[in-house]
């Protein structure tokens, strides 16, 4: 007798429809096809002992299954739950009237019970497009999958649950979620405030800068002057993510098995990767592609801690992901795109000692540690950065003042005012909605200059020798700061400030 299954297969952060055929024949034998990976290949052991402890068997006769499309290669354990129902199926076991009709996803434990699943929401997704009535999953993913309006889900915690739904019409436990609701409920402040942190003016208002126009910044000072703390505090001044934002950050981290019980993310992420990370950890990789740290990123906030501690080659794949917004990773049989719009942040000593041109300093470095040290940062990656500012230590009496500074909410409120005019801005064009994502023909639309600005600029450019990449980067600070003061031009005051945040194109740093 012959059955058709239907589970599914994720590739970048879309899934494909795996129909599962089973055939049972005369003979002995159990073949499996279609490329499996060596995780489906081993699922007839977990299979076989899951039945058997809940009073069935898979049949010893000669038993055939394809996975198709059969040229697609299929990974993990996930299909454990969808084999085992389609040799009961065909073995005429349990009724398979309906079975077509459902898709179906879990791995088996040996008892009969469902381990939770990679990819739950992009699954739910097809799911939902190609019109299956439901999708029957470990109970574990099944808040995960419910965000999908449209489609019933059903969490399960053991194989005789879906066994008797089939053979005897049990009926299964809905599981629903109201989307909206549950998102803007949990739409509250993020635990680090700005309001703990003591002096410091200048970062916030270049942090305030960079939040508004999503730039990238880096942040330079010696240990202990409070970079990490401040960049920590980043996303609590950040908009709220939009459900379709939320949405797509959901979907990555689906992918990777970060959501499970969670359901739809409503904080922005921040991820903090050790230096130690390896070029496909950061950027995305492996045999079997899986998402990098820039992409589980995506909509939020890369916090790259003493940048010129990694290695000089992983930040290097770093360069195209920032500038395109997404990465590409290539395999001989396929290519998968994963996005990558995230906020850079990044932090660095200004010497390998801590201690720049500090004559109290406890450790001093060479002029050949300092050129060998910063030379880990390239040109083209420092160009990439917006804005360069350099964190001084904070003096005794600011920190033993017991007053409060500026709190977040204060701040997040100015940024959003300023991210509301850039939408109207960029309403038309669809890869652009907020500063730092401006083109060079968007630049020169939307960033022009009265003869005094471009006077200012001119020098500075010629002074310290700056790139073609660093004007456009001026220019594009330049129009946040007008932003965020609410001015239709781009003024004089906006351009200085703007060529103040370029510390590591000044004579002295690189040179």
């Amino acid at each position: 007798m012959l059955i058709k299954v239907y589970g599914s297969a994720v590739f970048g952060i879309e899934a494909t429809t795996i129909v599962v055929e089973v055939n049972i024949d005369k003979g002995v034998g159990y073949h499996l096809v279609g490329l499996p990976d060596n995780a489906i290949k081993e699922s007839n052991y977990r299979i076989a002992a899951a039945l058997q402890n809940n009073g069935y068997r898979i049949p010893g006769k000669k038993i055939t299954i394809n996975m198709a499309p059969a040229d697609l290669r299929k990974e993990g354990s996930a299909y454990d739950l969808t084999l085992a129902l389609g040799i009961l199926a065909a073995s005429g076991q349990i009724n398979s009237e309906n079975i077509h009709d459902y898709l179906i996803m879990g791995e088996l434990s040996l008892d009969g019970s469902l381990q939770s699943i990679k990819g739950a929401l992009p699954i739910a997704i097809k799911a939902r497009e190609e019109g299956f009535k439901g999708f029957i999953l470990p109970k574990e993913n099944a808040i995960e999958a419910a965000i999908v309006d449209g489609l019933k889900v059903f969490g399960i915690e053991n194989i005789k649950e879906i066994i008797d739904f089939f053979d005897l019409g049990t009926p299964l436990v809905e599981t629903t979620v109201n989307t909206r609701e549950e998102f803007y409920e949990h739409l509250d402040m993020p635990e680090f405030d700005f309001a703990d942190v003591k002096g410091q003016e200048s970062i916030k208002r270049c942090m305030e800068i960079a939040a508004a126009g999503g730039h990238n910044i880096i942040l330079i000072g010696p240990p202990g002057a409070g970079k990490t703390m401040l960049a920590k505090r980043l996303p609590s001044i950040l908009p709220p993510m939009t459900l379709h934002e939320a949405l797509e950050t959901t979907k990555i981290h689906s992918v990777v098995g970060k959501v499970k019980n969670k359901g739809l993310m409503s904080q922005r992420p921040f991820r903090s990767p050790h230096h130690t990370i390896s070029s496909a950890a950061l950027v995305g990789g492996g045999s079997y592609p899986q998402p990098g740290e820039i992409s589980l990123s995506h909509n939020g906030v890369l916090f790259l801690d003493e940048l010129p501690e990694f290695e000089r080659r992983v930040l290097e794949v770093m360069r195209q992901p920032i500038e395109d917004r997404e990465v590409t990773i290539a395999r001989a049989q396929y290519t998968v795109t994963y996005p990558s719009s995230f906020m850079l942040v990044a932090s660095m000593n200004p010497s390998p000692g801590g201690y720049f041109n500090d004559p109290d300093a406890p450790v001093t470095s060479s002029p050949a540690e300092m050129q060998r040290y910063l030379g880990k940062i390239s040109g083209p990656l420092l160009d990439r950065i917006d804005i360069h500012i350099e964190v001084t230590p904070v003096p005794f009496d600011k920190l033993s003042d017991e007053r409060k500074g500026e709190n977040s909410v204060e701040i997040r409120k100015r940024v959003e005012a300023a991210r509301e005019i850039q939408t109207k801005r960029f309403n038309d064009l669809k890869q652009v909605h907020y500063n730092a994502q401006m083109g060079t023909k968007h630049i020169r639309e939307y960033c022009k200059l009265e003869e005094e600005s471009k006077t200012l600029l001119k020098n500075a450019m010629e002074r310290l020798n700056l790139s073609a990449r660093a004007y456009d980067r001026i220019l594009k600070v330049a129009r946040t700061i007008a932003d965020l003061e609410k001015s239709e031009l781009v003024k004089e005051n906006h351009i200085s400030e703007a060529i103040q945040y370029r510390s590591l194109d000044r004579e002295g740093w690189l040179g």
